[in-house]
């Protein structure tokens, strides 16, 4: 399938107008291609045996064989996103001839691993915190671990779809799409069907208005940067369609192989944490003591760590008036069924995050680093941070609300203890990071050229121009490195393809109809086929099985 890793260097170029996309096949390239996998997937084993040795957490076989399966499903998505999305970036650059296809694919796959690598990791809680908070709490339940499965294979197999018909399908729309139907079924299945309130809508309508604003931006944006171009740069060769085979000018050659290189960079820097974040939940499911907690924070910042934490508990306090706290076990009742409700300005939860952060506090003190938290107390540590956190996170998340209730110096207090709870309990290891990039990068060398025809051919009514690619580029990586910066989840496809029909509009080529309403029926039609899909296996996992619901 590596069809386009170090193609053959002697492959000779055609004189058609179009690029030339069947390059053969290097005798080296299936060789590279598999040694770099089976590194991935070796040193990936040798992480998780070493991590959970380290913390005296011995797999047993049949758990190890479990999570080798979730993993392989979860770098399976990353690998399907990466040879699906590769087309958004090396589409411009092998259509105006900047680069040849096999060095634009293998170029692309490099600079997405780089950007897997350089990511902070904010996207992958984004989608994370859409699933209910019971799942959430007891990943490794039955419940938990269908979950897991039932949204990697919706996500997965609805992808593979929409690339073997040639659609710019969004992976970020069916990733999340998969995480809202399971997380919608779940409480259908616990509660009928009133049971909706598991499911973060909140949350979610923020993510939606990331994917629904991100293709607009990408379109109006592109479409006013060629015309502000036309009318500043006055270069003809800019806005003329490549000459048969021959390379465009050095100057506008690098400006396309550098926006191929940003927008290949930001898209692994965004789509890389969705494996990301599904990775994690897996490893917390299967090996809770050595991934529930960020073992690796220094035990210098405890101290301010049970500071915050006791400075906080205070303020909540102050403002939960007459209501105890009650007991750890009831303040964790009462934290849950808030964040269920999305209700958490009362007297009565600020009492219960007072109760948990003081116990929390107590707890780490005593171990005096979370390194030292014991096996057994790992999972009630973890969610019990968990719980405090988002219930902080909620409770402050109006500001205006938040400056009304809290003074100023309690306010800060509070934001400085969420921000170590965040430390604590949502991290990613390194080496996830390695094997997420690995497995996207090399994904960006196969698969290609079924969307790339669609990007460079059946979307604008002429050949794409130098300056088309170059500005539907610009915008798109501008916008996704926006987006990286606020955690949002945005669709590199769509941005990408619809800066490319504004570009069109701005050139005054027409726009090919078919293929946009295709397009736009891929991404109405996603989100509501990825959750039916995800709710669906959930369900049938579920029942299969006799597995029960209930964590």
């Amino acid at each position: 399938m590596a069809t386009t890793l170090l193609a053959s260097p002697d492959s000779a170029t055609d004189a058609s107008h179009g690029p030339r996309l069947d390059h053969k096949l290097h005798p080296a390239g299936p060789w590279v291609f598999f040694a770099v996998l089976l590194a991935g997937l070796v040193y990936a084993g040798y992480s998780i045996v070493s991590d959970t040795a380290n913390v005296g957490e011995g797999l047993a076989l049949g758990t190890f064989a479990f999570l080798a399966l979730a993993l392989l499903i979860a770098l399976g998505f990353e690998f399907v996103n990466g040879f699906h999305d590769t087309a958004n970036a090396v589409a411009t650059v092998i259509y105006t001839h900047s680069l040849p296809a096999p060095v634009a694919v293998v170029w692309s796959g490099c600079c997405n691993l780089l950007g897997v690598l350089l990511s902070s990791g904010a996207v992958a809680y984004t989608i994370v915190t859409l699933l209910p908070v019971d799942l959430i709490l007891h990943v490794g339940s039955n419940a938990g671990f269908a979950m897991i499965f039932a949204l990697l294979f919706a996500a997965v197999l609805w992808n593979l779809g929409t690339w073997y018909v040639g659609l710019p399908n969004s992976s970020s729309h069916a990733l999340i799409g998969s995480v809202l139907g399971v997380g919608f079924a779940n409480q259908l299945i616990a509660s009928g069907t009133g049971g909706t309130s598991g499911v973060d809508w909140s949350q979610a309508f923020n993510v939606f208005k990331g994917l629904f604003f991100s293709p607009l931006m990408g379109f109006f944006g592109a479409l006013a940067l060629l015309w502000v171009m036309k009318r500043v740069i006055r270069n003809p060769k800019l806005y003329s369609e490549p000459e048969g085979q021959t390379p465009p000018p050095p100057g506008i050659r690098a400006l396309l192989i550098g926006t191929c290189t940003a927008v290949s960079f930001f898209h692994g820097s965004n789509d890389g944490q969705k494996g990301m974040g599904l990775i994690m939940l897996i490893l917390i499911g299967c090996a809770p003591t050595a991934y529930a907690l960020n073992r690796t924070m220094p035990e210098r910042d405890m101290p301010a760590f049970v500071q915050t934490a006791n400075q906080a508990a205070g303020a909540f306090r102050a403002h939960a008036g007459d209501s105890p706290g009650g007991s750890v076990e009831a303040a964790r009742t009462t934290l849950t069924t808030a964040l269920r409700a999305r209700d958490v300005a009362s007297p009565q939860v600020f009492g219960a995050i007072d109760t948990l952060s003081r116990d929390v506090s107590q707890r780490i003190e005593g171990y005096g680093t979370l390194q030292k938290v014991p096996a057994a107390a790992t999972p009630n540590l973890r969610n019990d941070m968990y719980l405090a956190l988002d219930t902080i996170k909620l409770a402050v998340k109006d500001k205006d609300k938040a400056a009304k209730t809290f003074a100023p110096a309690e306010l800060k207090a509070i934001n400085s203890y969420a921000t170590n709870l965040e430390h604590g309990t949502r991290y990613i290891p390194y080496w996830v990071k390695i094997i997420v990039a690995i497995a996207l990068g090399l994904g960006t060398m196969i698969g290609w050229k079924r969307i790339v025809v669609t990007v460079g051919e059946r979307i604008g009514k002429t050949h794409l121009t130098y300056g088309m690619g170059a500005a539907a580029e610009i915008v798109a990586a501008a916008t996704i490195a926006g987006a990286d910066f606020i955690a949002v989840p945005v669709s590199t496809t769509h941005i990408l393809t619809s800066g490319v029909a504004g570009a069109s509009v701005a050139n005054g080529a027409g726009l090919q109809i078919a293929t946009l309403r295709n397009m736009a029926l891929a991404w109405v039609l996603t989100l509501p086929a990825a959750m039916a899909l995800s709710g669906g296996l959930y369900w049938l996992m579920l029942t299969l099985f006799g597995l029960s619901h209930h964590v």
